[in-house]
């Protein structure tokens, strides 16, 4: 019987860095990420403004983006650069840094995404 702790796995080395756990590769190079399906979404693109847990500073959040990782990390280069400023795609959402909900939604209609105004 293994001892609960030896079950987890490799998650650090100091060749490559971070390894994913699952496929124990460098996480650059994981191919669990790559095997994901994109999400399934319904066709409406949602825009918002949050500032929960941030410090105060406003973020423009993008949900709903039916894209696979890279074209999602793409679009959300294309969206910083039309406001100018910086942010992350993290978990299938895109951030942009600052309250820039107006030109992101007019950026992805152009695009010819539906686009809705989520939150107050």
């Amino acid at each position: 019987m293994k001892n609960k702790l030896s079950a987890g796995g490799l998650v650090y080395s100091t060749e490559a860095g971070r390894m994913c756990p699952a496929c124990r590769q460098p996480v650059a190079q994981c191919r669990c990420k790559q095997a994901a399906p994109a999400p399934a979404g319904d066709g409406v693109v949602r825009v918002s403004r949050e500032t929960k847990g941030r410090g105060g500073k406003a973020v423009t959040l993008v949900k709903g983006l039916a894209l696979d990782a890279a074209a999602l990390t793409a679009l959300g280069k294309q969206l910083k650069a039309a406001c100018g400023s910086g942010g992350t795609v993290k978990e299938g959402v895109i951030e942009v840094q600052g309250d820039h909900v107006e030109r992101v939604v007019t950026a992805l209609q152009a695009a010819g995404y539906r686009v809705k105004r989520a939150g107050g």
